[in-house]
């Protein structure tokens, strides 16, 4: 595969992942705020992701029908019975699910995030799987914290801008942050160097 037909396919990837919660804020933005029509199109936009991953690759992940899945139950709760607070629980459940997930993978000895982002590291050994893995379920333990801490003390709109501006690149700086190990367990000098798991 060229160079050209990787960052194409990565940039597709990275859509697919975001492309919702991009639709979600700038919905409720030009919605004039309100978070229950932004959630409608989040829904929408989440469905259209599956799809379109479905049919240009074959197959969904189980974390992405996982996360899509908890986007129709509590996004649909949320507008039915008109709460916003139930879509804004909806990373904690996701982060603590993940995470537990992981932890759950650390203790058997299953390469659980090794599943998920699949050959994204190629060359990584064990050790280096069994960190990372480590590393992400601590990480996506605070995730869930501190969007507690937020939706409980701040405003909708404070919330959804930590979202945009404080989780999403707190997650990309922390996968950033772990090359290092990785390259000393065994990653390839030439493979991307930020792979994440999907968003919530």
């Amino acid at each position: 595969m060229s160079a050209a037909s990787k960052e194409t396919g990565i940039g597709m990837r990275l859509a697919l992942d975001l492309g919702p919660l991009a639709v979600y804020f700038a919905a409720y933005s030009w919605s004039g705020k309100d978070i229950f029509l932004a959630t409608g199109l989040f829904i929408a936009a989440t469905a259209l992701a599956m799809i379109v991953s479905l049919v240009r690759y074959g197959k969904v992940s189980p974390i992405q029908v996982f996360s899509a899945i908890m986007v129709l139950l509590l996004g649909g709760l949320t507008i039915w019975l008109h709460k916003d607070w139930i879509i804004k629980i909806k990373p904690t459940i996701y982060y603590v699910t993940v995470s537990t997930i992981l932890f759950w993978g650390l203790a058997t000895g299953r390469p659980t995030l090794q599943m998920v982002l699949g050959q994204a590291y190629p060359g990584l050994t064990a050790e280096g799987w069994r960190l990372l893995t480590r590393n992400w379920a601590i990480f996506f333990i605070a995730l869930a914290i501190a969007n507690e801490a937020v939706w409980r003390n701040f405003s909708t709109e404070f919330w959804l801008g930590y979202k945009l501006w404080g989780s999403m690149p707190a997650t990309l700086i922390f996968a950033a942050a772990n090359v290092p190990m990785l390259m000393r367990h065994g990653l390839a000098a030439d493979t991307p160097k930020v792979a994440v798991p999907p968003e919530e």
